[in-house]
């Protein structure tokens, strides 16, 4: 209505020719004409022309794809480009532009996106910050589909990126991610850039005061950063890494989906394959003409060079119950009886246990991320044994034995006293090691007959200390060689006395 208007004021109104009225409205002299001859005031509505896409075969499939998403959580769904892929593998001949305009045009005809705001774009000196995030992603690992927490830390000026997926987001996987990103580097930056993540904020004051946790502290003084906590809500302060984890979803958790993997640190050492491609194929934002190893490797010598690596654990004070073990985040791990009833000192790395008493370490175990599990080492119950024996037969902690020791108490169990002398044999561990012990179990599981005698017999050879070779004395080295003088011998002699007749 507003276009024939204003055509009928520039027309009837003012007197402008049809030429002249088509240059200022852009239509066409055969249009005005056509429109100034019709009796009604309204403009006519033409029909909606029909156009044929090469991807109205599979737009079907395509519509149903962004509607399932839409219930999925937001790092699940698929992009535009793993849907492209998709399209493909079914025949779809056309091209990634195609899929990507019809996936704006359903979302804004059947989503309310909000309104974007408007961001400042920040400049990085080389070697003067990096950024810090986690992201929770899924993935297959060990037969079950497991929740990761990724670790992102992100160069601001090289744009040189490193990942690291753990089980959790605790301190000692922030320290640890930190200790491989900084190695990966070459050097620390001057400055660590943050959200307000608990793994290092205790407390968020006015402004841009923080209580900073004691330990992430520690961390900063050791490789002598200083860290940088954004506002609250405020995102685009670190808005380097938050697009460093849209990136990485769409282009490297993708393939992590599709795959299967044994442990983490077979993921692991995946990523960190993916992180260094990754420099050499992409190109830096700000110099398109570089990649980013190329860039990387102009700001190495403006990092700090990396110190000795923190020890990045997390202590905390335990009770070792009666039957030796301790307790922590519900699962139990075994500790020397002799510590029993005691308080030691608990350090969580993030793939073991160790436990520290009297300013050493008393046991070390691999660190279970499930519940209600138990770890056992029967090295710890040893020196029980002693009074033990009897618990050797349904005692939990020698349910795992090494092969050869269970074959070994399996046939000695069945005579009488055999359970003293297979603690006899477990004995001879901590003086001889596990090494020798298990070589001597073989032999005489080979021997065939397994009895009391010889076993007895076989603990002597090992228990006996071989006789000391006696070492062979240097010579003694002469200061002044001596001179072959025979005539040294006739000055021994007694003169000869004479008698005359």
């Amino acid at each position: 209505m507003g276009m024939l208007a204003k055509i009928r004021r520039l027309h009837l109104r003012e007197g402008l020719p049809l030429r002249e009225v088509a240059r200022r409205t852009g239509l066409s002299r055969n249009t005005i004409r056509r429109w100034l001859r019709q009796g009604q005031k309204t403009e006519p509505r033409y029909p909606q022309r029909t156009r044929v896409s090469v991807l109205d075969p599979w737009a079907g499939s395509l519509a149903e794809w962004l509607a399932a998403d839409r219930g999925r959580p937001k790092r699940d769904r698929r992009t535009a480009k793993y849907m492209h892929l998709a399209l493909q593998a079914q025949g779809y001949p056309g091209s990634y532009g195609r899929v990507c305009a019809f996936v704006r045009s359903w979302k804004s005809e059947h989503l309310n996106t909000p309104a974007r705001v408007a961001h400042v774009p920040l400049v990085f000196e080389m070697g003067e910050a990096f950024q810090f995030d986690w992201s929770s992603e899924f993935a297959m690992v060990a037969g079950v589909r497991r929740r990761l927490e990724l670790a992102h830390l992100k160069l601001c000026a090289s744009r040189a990126f490193w990942l690291v997926a753990y089980p959790a987001q605790s301190h000692e996987m922030l320290f640890e991610a930190h200790i491989r990103a900084f190695n990966a580097f070459g050097g620390v930056p001057k400055r660590g850039i943050y959200d307000n993540m608990k793994t290092a904020v205790d407390a968020v004051g006015s402004g841009k005061a923080r209580t900073v946790n004691a330990r992430f502290q520690a961390l900063c003084s050791h490789y002598l950063f200083e860290p940088e906590f954004c506002n609250r809500a405020a995102g685009w302060e670190k808005g380097i890494v938050e697009k460093n984890v849209q990136d990485r979803r769409r282009r490297i958790w993708q393939t992590v989906l599709a795959r299967s993997w044994r442990d983490l640190a077979e993921l692991n050492v995946w990523l960190a394959e993916c992180c260094r491609n990754a420099w050499q194929e992409l190109r830096h934002p700000q110099w398109p003409a570089r990649r980013v190893a190329e860039v990387l490797e102009e700001e190495r010598p403006r990092l700090m060079p990396c110190p000795k690596p923190f020890d990045g654990y997390l202590e905390q004070p335990a009770r070792v119950t009666a039957t030796a073990l301790v307790h922590f985040q519900r699962n139990r791990y075994s500790v020397p009886t002799e510590y029993a009833h005691r308080v030691v000192s608990l350090r969580s790395y993030p793939t073991e246990i160790v436990v520290v008493a009297d300013h050493q370490e008393v046991a070390r175990h691999v660190r279970s991320f499930e519940r209600d599990q138990t770890c056992y080492d029967f090295r710890h119950y040893l020196g029980l044994l002693v009074h033990k024996p009897g618990a050797l037969r349904n005692g939990a902690p020698f349910v795992s034995l090494p092969e050869p020791l269970r074959r070994l108490q399996k046939r000695l169990l069945k005579h009488p006293g055999g359970d003293r002398i297979m603690v006899q044999v477990l004995s001879a561990i901590p003086r001889h090691g596990l090494a020798p012990v298990l070589a001597a179990a073989s032999a005489m599981l080979e021997a065939g007959v397994v009895n009391g005698e010889q076993v007895l017999n076989w603990l002597s050879r090992l228990t006996q200390t071989p006789t000391p070779t006696p070492g062979i004395l240097a010579p003694i080295s002469l200061t002044e060689e001596p001179q072959a003088n025979v005539a040294r011998y006739d000055g021994l002699r007694e003169p000869e006395v004479r008698h005359e007749h």
